[in-house]
């Protein structure tokens, strides 16, 4: 008895990490660097890139910090965040979309 529970035990086991193999993705972050031209917080993220002008897409979620790694308040990213600064993007890929995940700027 206690072998038959091992046997399926084990098979179990085995079962669930080849599916779990299965569905493990990886999302990779690049960044994006230049000066903020168009910004309408949760809407429109413009940045003048070397490349020329990138549109960004916000995602569920963005995290605002500085260069120094000092996260941003929500009242900080009222008076902070702004058409002209340089910033720094981190985004994901989604489709043709880039999606905003982190966005830096300088210290003060």
């Amino acid at each position: 008895m206690k072998k038959t529970l091992l046997t399926i035990a084990c098979a179990l086991t085995a079962s669930a990490t080849l599916w779990a193999d299965d569905v493990t993705t990886t999302t990779t972050t690049t960044t994006g660097t230049g000066t903020l031209t168009e910004y309408t917080p949760g809407s429109a993220f413009v940045v003048k890139e070397t490349s020329g002008p990138v549109t960004y897409r916000y995602g569920d979620s963005v995290t605002y910090v500085t260069k120094s790694g000092k996260t941003l308040t929500a009242d900080e990213v009222k008076t902070r965040i702004h058409t002209g600064i340089p910033v720094s993007v981190g985004y994901t890929t989604s489709g043709s979309d880039r999606v905003i995940s982190r966005v830096e700027v300088d210290d003060d």
